[in-house]
């Protein structure tokens, strides 16, 4: 296996794991920043609300978006598993 094509893959990888994880870790982000403007605002400043509210938003996109991350999941590492061939050889 060359460099290059090593580089190709491992770029590819990060590249699904971004489309997979970043929409998760956004919208983690958006509920950590609007609790905190909230608890900054009301002056409760009780760090189990904002764990439970990401959580919860965690799970909700996990809801909304399971189907759609796990189907790039599997369409990634067919085309993996359809690649090892030109990797090895």
């Amino acid at each position: 296996m060359s460099p290059e094509l090593a580089l190709t893959e491992l770029r590819g990888g990060l590249v699904a794991v971004l489309w997979i994880a970043g929409p998760l870790l956004l919208v983690v982000l958006v509920v950590g920043v609007l609790v905190g403007v909230v608890q900054a605002a009301t002056q409760l400043n009780e760090p189990t609300i904002a764990f439970i509210a990401k959580a919860a938003a965690l799970t909700v996109a996990l809801f909304a978006l399971g189907n759609l991350l796990l189907g790039h999941i599997v369409e990634y590492t067919t085309l993996l598993y359809q690649r090892i061939p030109h990797l090895i050889g």
